[in-house]
């Protein structure tokens, strides 16, 4: 075969092979975000994050701390649940400017690179 022709046909099997990790990560990612979403605002986590909340608060009424600085590092505690639940809606809806977006969109680019990077290695081993 001729080089031009070699080089064709690893370009096309590289189109079917980021094909393949595409429809595979079309399906994996949006089941892995909702498993997340899920576990972050099933009935389940908001009882813990309310045990949660309270021991946090207790914890510090015990030691020694005034109520108004208890009430209000608790608050700051639990924003900081409700704050990683809001990014991740966002992400999930497709809102511009969330960062899980571009970490998300980065993971994949740089799994189908290496995946292309393994492909392209293992042929130039079969060659020698």
């Amino acid at each position: 075969m001729s080089e031009e022709k070699e080089k064709r046909k690893e370009k096309i099997e590289d189109a079917e092979e980021i094909r393949e990790v595409l429809g595979v990560v079309s399906k994996e990612i949006p089941a892995l975000i909702k498993a997340i979403i899920g576990s972050v605002f099933s009935e389940e986590a908001g009882r813990d994050m309310g045990k949660g909340a309270a021991a946090f608060y207790k914890e510090l009424k015990d030691a020694g701390m005034p109520e108004a600085t208890a009430v209000r590092m608790t608050e700051n505690y639990v924003s900081v649940f409700t704050s990683l639940g809001d990014v991740m809606k966002k992400a999930v809806s497709g809102e511009h400017g969330v960062k899980g977006e571009d970490v998300i969109g980065n993971e994949i680019s740089r799994k189908i690179k290496e995946k292309i990077a393994e492909r392209h290695k293992e042929e130039d081993e079969d060659e020698d």
